[in-house]
């Protein structure tokens, strides 16, 4: 989906009008080029006070009725795997936090919270400190329930469990 932006005015607005147009965000650079689109749309108003009235293609922690954050044209830029993870990241761990937050919290994407822990497991040597007599008797379920109270995000999207460190 394209990334755009309904653009009115407050003055249009109050009285009875919500005439604008829809700006395609891949035309603009910059936040400082798209203001000067928008201004240059509403030239029939001597101070056109920008009203961002809708939008689409990003997610809504970029947008406000009266402002859109820079940091937008950066998540632009990034390739659809960072944009998945930064939106699955936002959504659910931190809402104001960026790609390199997410990409630091990142330990991948499972079947399951219990496929993960087993991984875990595995990869850290921990798995190997119990005897192998009892490790088919672990319970991966509780260890990454127990994970996730110690602040560890499991989040289930279309593709499978993000999984993001404390």
């Amino acid at each position: 989906m394209t990334a755009r932006i309904y653009v009115g005015t407050y003055a249009k607005y109050n009285n009875g009008s919500i005439a604008g147009a829809w700006l395609d965000l891949s035309n603009y650079a910059d936040a400082g080029e798209f203001i000067l689109a928008a201004r240059e749309l509403h030239k029939d108003e001597a101070d056109p006070e920008l009203m961002f009235q809708d939008y689409e293609g990003f997610p809504a922690a970029f947008y406000s009725e009266s402002c859109i954050k820079s940091e937008l044209w950066d998540y632009l830029e990034l390739d659809e795997d960072d944009r998945k993870l930064l939106d699955v990241y936002q959504s659910a761990v931190s809402q104001d936090g960026d790609i390199d937050d997410a990409r630091d919290a990142f330990h991948g994407i499972y079947d399951s919270p219990e496929d993960w822990a087993a991984e875990f497991l595995e990869s850290t040597g921990q798995l190997a400190e119990i005897p192998e007599n009892l490790r088919n008797y672990f319970d991966y379920e509780a260890f990454a329930r127990d994970c996730g109270f110690e602040g560890w995000t499991f989040h289930r999207t279309d593709v499978g469990v993000y999984v993001f460190a404390p």
